[in-house]
């Protein structure tokens, strides 16, 4: 229906022709097409507006959920009706299982940062699995059984302690360090200066100026023609079956481990 209202319009534009409005009935329902003879008349730019590839990116926060922050940014997400994804520590659970459940019940995807945050590089084998479990336990007893993908603390992991993850893993492809910078403006220039559809981005909802700086991420690039989706629905668009085990930086790129 919109489309069919966008081609029509720009007919009128093109022709110069003011007419009575037209009846839209036989339009109510279903996807319509823009005709070729219009579409040859259009320059690259409408006709992009009109047709062009939807720009999916994914937007993730690490090291929550934390009461006043991860709150106010759920507001700002549902205001915005945009996806993203949280990757919980499970020592964070605790008081906040109200904040999971939240997260859940507004279409967010909820991923696993460990139980304790700690390097994984440094631990025994036997020991990650046990700490990716442990998260992943109390996880299942806030908002039930699903699938809760790892990224694993600093995005470090090995090829042998990989082996043992059950699920896949997520690394990012676009991180403006905002833990480091602490400044919502930086963050957001850093992210909107080189974001590309198909992008994971790096957040973490632990700061106030991190909330800041992803509503106005969200605002910038919603106008620029942005869907902002979870990692899995990501995934899932781009026709990506991610594996167990595998370290992505974005659907279709695999980080390589050591």
């Amino acid at each position: 229906m919109r489309t069919f209202c966008a081609w029509a319009a720009v007919l009128l534009v093109l022709t110069g022709c003011h007419t009575a409005e037209p009846d839209l009935t036989e339009y109510a329902s279903g996807p319509a097409e823009v005709p070729l003879e219009i579409l040859g008349e259009m320059d690259e730019a409408t006709r992009e507006a009109l047709i062009g590839e939807p720009k999916y990116v994914a937007l993730t926060f690490d090291d929550g959920p934390r009461p006043g922050t991860t709150d106010r940014l759920l507001d700002g997400l549902l205001e915005r009706d945009a996806a993203a994804t949280f990757f919980v520590i499970g020592e964070q659970v605790r008081g906040n299982e109200a904040l999971l459940r939240r997260m859940a019940a507004e279409g967010h995807q909820i991923g696993n940062h460990t139980y304790s945050h700690v390097r994984l590089l440094k631990m025994e084998k036997d020991a990650v699995v046990e700490e990716v479990h442990k998260a992943e336990v109390t996880l299942e007893a806030a908002v039930g059984k699903r699938d809760f993908w790892l990224r694993p603390p600093y995005g470090g992991i090995d090829a042998a302690r990989a082996a043992q993850i059950r699920t896949p893993m997520v690394y990012w492809s676009v991180d403006p360090q905002d833990w480091k910078l602490l400044d919502a403006g930086k963050v957001v220039e850093a992210v909107t200066g080189c974001v590309q559809p198909g992008d994971i981005i790096l957040l973490h909802d632990f700061y106030p100026t991190s909330v800041d700086a992803a509503l106005e991420i969200v605002d910038r690039l919603q106008g620029a023609g942005y869907t902002f989706v979870t990692v899995e629905e990501l995934f899932r668009i781009q026709g990506v079956e991610p594996q167990p085990g595998t370290l992505y930086a974005r659907p279709g790129k695999v980080r390589e481990l050591p």
